[in-house]
């Protein structure tokens, strides 16, 4: 009996491989789905595994989590002991970097990826990113520009069914909302205040996306009722398969990840999203006689300019509004957290010799619990630009491999003089914003080093985990603290700079498509969820349309 030969294998069902599936099926394509984790369900998602109440320092359910081998998701700034079941075991999944660079890179494998831990902040970039070598002569221009991703945008913000509000911010275009999210009194104290002194300096509501009541991404369930649609969980793929005459994708080698058996599998094309590290990791191994050095690396830019945001954390206090809020903007999630929160994004710079922001802050006020009468508490995390570097790459270790004998990725991701002068500048004017609205910051950290301010991070906590919290902070603000790398797979104007088109096509593969993050030319300074999955959506539609002009 011969095997089947679907229309299109996507690998990775996160951000972009969910919405690959469904606008493929929806096309009328068949799509063999290869997810490298488990399936998920409400089991993955019982309430009941809220058992203990978070700490604000919770280093004993990181302490756990790394006895059960989690030793580097568990240094995740926003990890929690109860999702630990949605972060990889880093036993089966090591990597390496250079002794003196390290880089905390947080994931997932199972159904829907990272979208199970994500912030669920979903906002749209703009030409200060797209264009950023035109305004900036820094970096690179995007082979697109907004105008050509907005519809795509509108597309998948309408789909979503996103909360938000118009708030007319040039460098973060507004989208398309179902809902209206609201902020706390205080951030609404806090906005008027900075606001005031800083015009320039826009405080705005998150944009955001509800949990999934379903637990499964809609857009992966949508795919699933097409009947189109055909999923391998724990389908660990080992490299792309190609035809050693003409070298295009012939499909996948994969790897049950639980019985150890390896077979190939084959479509006539072949969508990439398994998140940049990962996608350039299989690109690397899938290298042949007609791809000697990786497949489509012609150009020689697989793995290299790979990227993070620069990343800065601050906790402390906000006196002129005490209490908290809880938001209802969202139904209730029996298992997340609610979602909501102040955005301070990308600025232009505002009088004499200032220069512009290049980094944004994501953040509440007001929303964690405390006694009445007791100031508000405040949170920020701030994303800085990091311009694209050749040297800063993603290669294959030459003596190590995962618990199914595939090469490990090796990751380097270092920051430059520009980068460093970037993120104190970060850090500088985060507590210029906070200190004038009537804050009091306790601390704030990044790979630069921690700096406790006023009574000192968490100073309410016991003495034990508060010197544990110094000792340790490094190894959870390294670079990859952000969890928004992007590059490696960039896609550019030419083939001899570039590994993809600008419509997320390899040059030298033209029946492979790669679409997460690691297509990404620049770094950004917001999330890149929602551009993912703009672009999948732009990239599968322009695949589906050539199949039909070849077979009409």
């Amino acid at each position: 009996m011969s095997q089947a030969i679907y229309d299109a294998l996507v690998v990775g069902s996160g951000a972009a491989g969910s919405f690959a599936a469904k606008e493929l099926t929806a096309q009328g394509l068949s799509v063999l789905l290869l997810e490298a984790g488990p399936a998920v369900g409400p089991k993955d998602f019982d309430p009941a595994r809220k058992t203990a109440v978070q700490k604000d320092i919770n280093i004993w359910d990181r302490a756990m989590a790394t006895a059960n081998g989690q030793a580097v998701q568990a240094r995740a700034v926003f990890f929690k002991e109860w999702m630990s079941h949605l972060f990889v075991n880093d036993r089966k999944n090591p990597y390496t970097t250079p002794a003196d660079a390290p880089f905390l890179w947080i994931r997932g494998r199972q159904a829907g990826g990272r979208l199970h831990t994500f912030g669920r902040v979903l906002v749209r970039w703009s030409d200060d990113d797209f264009r950023l070598h035109t305004r900036t002569g820094e970096g690179v221009d995007w082979p697109l520009s907004y105008d050509e991703v907005a519809p795509f945008y509108s597309e998948v913000e309408s789909y979503l069914g996103l909360y938000g509000q118009e708030d007319r911010v040039s460098t973060m275009p507004d989208g398309v909302y179902a809902n209206r999210s609201n902020l706390t009194p205080a951030e609404e104290a806090f906005k008027a205040s900075v606001e005031g002194r800083w015009p320039e300096r826009r405080i705005v509501s998150w944009r955001y996306v509800a949990p999934e009541a379903e637990r499964v991404p809609r857009a992966l369930r949508d795919a699933q009722a097409s009947g189109r649609l055909t999923i391998r969980y724990n389908a660990v793929v080992r490299r792309i398969t190609t035809d050693e005459k003409t070298g295009l994708a012939t499909g996948a080698e994969v790897t049950d990840g639980i019985a150890g058996k390896t077979e190939k599998v084959q479509a006539s094309n072949v969508i990439v999203c398994a998140s940049p590290i990962e996608s350039i990791r299989l690109l690397l191994n899938s290298a042949s006689a007609k791809h000697p050095t990786g497949l489509g690396n012609s150009s020689g830019t697989l793995g290299r300019y790979f990227m993070d945001q620069l990343p800065c954390l601050a906790v402390g206090a906000f006196p002129p509004v005490p209490g908290w809020m809880k938001d209802e903007s969202a139904p209730p999630d029996p298992f997340y957290a609610a979602s909501g929160g102040i955005f301070i994004p990308r600025f232009e710079g505002f009088g004499s010799g200032e220069k512009r922001s290049d980094f944004a802050y994501q953040g509440t006020v007001g929303r964690g619990p405390v006694a009445g009468g007791i100031p508000a508490r405040m949170a920020f995390f701030g994303y800085g630009q990091m311009l694209p570097h050749a040297d800063n790459r993603v290669t294959l270790a030459s003596n190590k491999t995962d618990a199914w004998q595939i090469p490990v990725p090796h990751i380097r991701c270092v920051m430059g003089s520009e980068e460093r002068d970037l993120l104190r500048r970060q850090e500088q004017t985060l507590i210029e914003i906070v200190e004038q609205a009537g804050g009091e910051l306790e601390f704030i950290g990044s790979p630069l080093g921690l700096k406790e301010i006023g009574k000192g991070a968490y100073p309410n906590a016991d003495a034990l985990s508060r010197f544990l919290f110094r000792r340790m902070f490094h190894r959870s603000m390294s670079m990859g603290a952000a969890i928004h790398e992007s590059g490696g797979v960039r896609m550019g104007t030419s083939a001899e700079t570039s590994v993809l088109n600008c419509w997320n096509q390899s040059w030298d593969v033209p029946n492979l498509f790669v679409t997460d993050a690691s297509a990404f030319p620049t770094s950004g300074v917001a999330g890149t969820t929602l551009t993912v999955m703009a672009l999948t959506v732009r990239a599968c539609r322009r695949l589906a349309s050539a199949r039909r002009l070849r077979t009409s």
